[in-house]
């Protein structure tokens, strides 16, 4: 259940996914609830849960009602609940709806053109990926950037409900070097044995079969949540060096969704690209 893997999402979509499929204003809702305009950027911002009577005063007035009981037992238990990286050192505040996201996902679908995503990396990976990016980084903040990117990763083998994670990765990924060739072959290696949990799904994209293709724009990741959050239709996110986009309309997510599945109908299988990215860490180390 959404409420007991991230109290974030679930703020998110009480308070802002509703009213908007309903076509309300913040003004409309908080004339409803008789509070000021704050309140209700407040809910909408993930800043603080609605407390029971305003559940049952906004669920009617946005057409769901009937859905008044199962809602406050939500609330309740994400009153309880507590985000897992709430006490991590050094969280940017950019990632905090990303990591809600991820904790509640039940698919997560991506595709990658430049590194291998962070769900994926080792530690050695992920730390040349942050020197690189980042190259006036202090060493004291490095290490909790590393940390961070390790412990998100345990959403791939919780139990008992881990996500589905489809990734298409571009293969110039398993051709950027590093000055330490040994990395690379830890990551590939890395990959194939991710590859055979059953939840996760690694397809390459060919360069050399493929040529131009939907997903030229680049990277972006889909996170589709599980059917509590009724209507939902899930969040594109697109990351850049300074923030992080989130696309929640329909349409937006509609066309990820498109292009998603056009790139990875040109990718190789997973058992061809388990056998591509196992033939690559040969190939280095030889």
């Amino acid at each position: 259940m959404v409420a007991a893997s991230s109290a974030t999402v679930f703020k998110r979509y009480v308070a802002l996914e509703l009213r908007i499929a309903s076509g309300f204003t913040r003004e409309q809702v908080a004339e409803h609830l008789g509070c000021s305009l704050g309140h209700v950027r407040h809910l909408e911002t993930m800043y603080s849960l609605p407390k029971p009577l305003e559940v049952r005063a906004l669920l009617p007035l946005y057409g769901v009602g009937e859905r008044t009981d199962g809602f406050l037992a939500l609330v309740d238990a994400a009153r309880r609940g507590k985000d897992w990286w709430a006490d991590f050192p050094g969280v940017p505040e950019r990632m905090d709806l990303l990591l809600a996201m991820e904790a509640a996902a039940v698919t997560i679908h991506s595709y990658d053109t430049m590194v291998v995503p962070g769900l994926f990396q080792t530690p050695a990976y992920a730390e040349a990926v942050f020197r690189a990016g980042e190259p006036n980084l202090p060493e004291n903040e490095l290490q909790p950037c590393i940390d961070l990117r390790m412990v998100r990763q345990d959403i791939l083998t919780r139990r008992p409900d881990p996500p589905a994670v489809w990734c298409v990765l571009d293969e110039a990924i398993l051709h950027r070097r590093h000055s330490k060739p040994a990395l690379l072959v830890e990551q590939l290696k890395h990959l194939v044995k991710l590859s055979k949990l059953p939840n996760v799904h690694i397809q390459v994209l060919p360069f050399d079969a493929v040529g131009l293709h939907a997903g030229m724009d680049g990277t972006f990741t889909i996170l589709t949540f599980g059917p509590e959050l009724v209507g939902d239709p899930g969040v594109a996110y697109v990351e850049s060096r300074i923030t992080g986009t989130y696309y929640e309309d329909a349409a937006d997510i509609a066309r990820y969704r498109d292009t998603w599945s056009h790139v990875q109908l040109q990718a190789l299988k997973p058992e061809e690209s388990r056998a591509v990215l196992a033939r690559r860490a040969e190939e280095i180390t030889t």
